[in-house]
């Protein structure tokens, strides 16, 4: 498996990998399947391209099989923290350690920049091996925004977790 930075030319292979993960788990994204499904190639390639996005893309042979983004602030105060965000494995990966990888790459990518001091993210409340996972990379609780993300009917929590990214 070969974790690296996605370009433009990734475009076609995320917007599908991202189009299965709305999918699979809609209460783990805020985007879903139609809003981003209208969005032309073009969206995703500048999505790819933007100076405040970093994805990481976990690839067996041509076949993207996972993905987590980083989202740096662009405001003056805040540019000391990033955002993890988009993280997904395809079910064929899940249970192999992948996950951890990737967010073990995205922390080692967050810790290139010296002006971050933290990382956070949110996960769904229910979402317990997402959770654990986030824990044993040493991310901690720190809150719970009440219904987060709504589909259809039913309304999600988010758990936000953060943690510094001093070098462990």
């Amino acid at each position: 498996m070969i974790i690296r930075t996605l370009g433009a030319g990734d475009a076609e292979a995320y917007r599908t990998l991202m189009l299965e993960a709305y999918g699979a788990y809609p209460q783990a994204f805020t985007s879903s399947v139609a809003e981003r499904a209208a969005m032309p190639l073009s969206w995703w390639e500048k999505r790819l391209s933007s100076p405040l996005d970093c994805l990481l893309g976990a690839f067996e042979e041509d076949e993207l099989a996972g993905i987590v983004g980083l989202a740096f602030e662009p405001r003056e105060k805040a540019r000391h923290k990033v955002t993890l965000f988009g993280m997904y494995v395809t079910r064929a990966h899940q249970r192999k350690g992948l996950g951890r990888q990737l967010v073990e790459a995205a922390l080692d990518e967050a810790r290139r920049y010296p002006r971050l001091k933290l990382i956070q993210l949110t996960v769904t409340a229910g979402n317990d091996a997402a959770f654990a996972l986030y824990q044993r990379c040493g991310f901690i609780q720190y809150g719970l925004e009440p219904l987060a993300v709504r589909v259809g009917v039913d309304y999600f929590d988010k758990i936000h977790m953060w943690r510094e990214l001093k070098t462990d």
